[in-house]
C-alpha cells in the first residue's frame, strides 16, 4: 500500500467532517461567550483539542463496531483492512494523548472536560452503545458539553447553555437515525440499540417529539431576546424547514432509502445552526 492511501486512511477513519464541525463548535462557543477579546492561540488550541477527542472518538467507535460495520458500513478503513486494528488503538491513544497536553496547558477545567469527554465516548463504545437510548443520550450530551467547553474557554459558560440544548437535541435525533439505519448490522453483532429493541414506528414517533421540542426550543432565544433578529432569520429558513424536512423523509418515503439522506441533512443543519448561533450573538 502506498504511503498517501495509508496517510488518507488515517485522515478518513477520524471522519473529518465530523472533526472540522467539532472545532467551529468551539470556536463559535468562544465567540458567543466571550466578554472581552479572547487570546487567538487559547481560541486555536482549545478548539484543536476538542476536535482531537472528536476523531479518536470516531476511531474507537469504529475499532468496537467492526462486527457490525462488516454488514452496515463495509467501506470503512478498519473493515477494509487498510489500517489494522493495532494501528487504530495506536492513532486513538496518540490523539489522546495530544488532546490532553493541550487542554493541561491551557486551564484545568478545560483539562477536566476534555478527560470527561475521551472517558464518555470509551464507554459508549464499549458498553453504552447496547443500552437502548443511553447510548444515543451520551453521544448528544459529549456534543452539547461541546459548547460548554467553548463557554468555559471564555470564562463565561452559561452564554453556551442555550447552543449546548440545541446541539444535545438535534445529535440525539440524528443519532436515532444513525442506529435506524445500522439496524441490520447491529442486530447480526448483537447490539440491541432503541430502534432493535423498540422498532422503527416508535422510534419515528420518538424522533418526531424530539424534532418538535428542537423547533420550540429554538423560538425561545429570539422571544427572550437573547439573540437578534439574524438568528431568527437563519432559523426560521434553514433550520426548522430542514428539520421538518427530515421528518417528511422518515413519514413519507421507503424507510431504508431515506435514513442516509436524513442523517446528512441532520448533518448539514447543525452547520446552519452555528451560523444562525454565531450571527445572532
Amino acid at each position: 500500500m502506498s504511503l498517501s492511501n495509508k496517510i488518507f486512511a488515517y485522515i478518513k477513519i477520524t471522519r473529518p467532517l465530523n472533526v472540522i464541525i467539532t472545532f467551529c463548535v468551539v470556536v463559535v462557543a468562544i465567540l458567543i461567550s466571550q466578554t472581552s477579546q479572547t487570546n487567538l492561540n487559547l481560541i486555536f488550541f482549545s478548539s484543536i483539542a476538542a476536535a482531537l477527542v472528536a476523531a479518536s472518538g470516531n476511531i474507537i467507535n469504529d475499532i468496537y463496531d467492526i462486527e457490525s460495520d462488516i454488514i452496515s458500513h463495509p467501506k470503512r478503513v478498519l473493515v477494509l483492512g487498510t489500517i489494522t486494528n493495532q494501528e487504530a488503538w495506536y492513532f486513538y491513544v496518540a490523539l489522546n494523548l495530544t488532546s490532553t497536553i493541550i487542554a493541561a496547558s491551557l486551564s484545568t477545567i478545560l483539562l477536566a472536560i476534555v478527560l470527561l469527554t475521551i472517558l464518555m465516548l470509551f464507554f459508549y463504545s464499549s458498553y453504552l452503545k447496547g443500552l437502548p437510548l443511553l447510548g444515543n443520550i451520551i453521544i448528544a450530551l459529549t456534543t452539547g458539553l461541546a459548547f460548554i467547553y467553548g463557554g468555559l474557554a471564555a470564562n463565561n459558560p452559561v452564554a453556551a447553555i442555550v447552543p449546548a440544548v440545541f446541539a444535545f437535541l438535534i445529535n440525539l435525533i440524528r443519532e436515532i437515525v444513525k442506529d435506524m439505519e445500522d439496524v441490520e448490522g447491529d442486530t447480526k453483532a448483537g447490539v440491541i440499540t432503541f430502534p432493535i429493541k423498540f422498532g422503527f414506528q416508535k422510534s419515528k414517533i420518538l424522533i418526531l417529539f424530539i424534532t418538535i421540542s428542537l423547533i420550540l426550543f429554538t423560538l425561545y432565544p429570539f422571544i427572550a431576546k437573547l439573540y437578534k433578529i439574524e438568528y431568527f432569520i437563519v432559523v426560521m429558513v434553514f433550520v426548522n424547514p430542514l428539520l421538518i424536512l427530515c421528518l417528511k423523509f422518515l413519514f413519507d418515503t421507503k424507510i431504508e432509502n431515506s435514513l442516509s439522506v436524513v442523517s446528512n441533512i441532520i448533518k448539514l443543519n447543525m452547520v446552519f445552526g452555528l451560523i444562525a448561533i454565531y450571527l445572532g450573538r
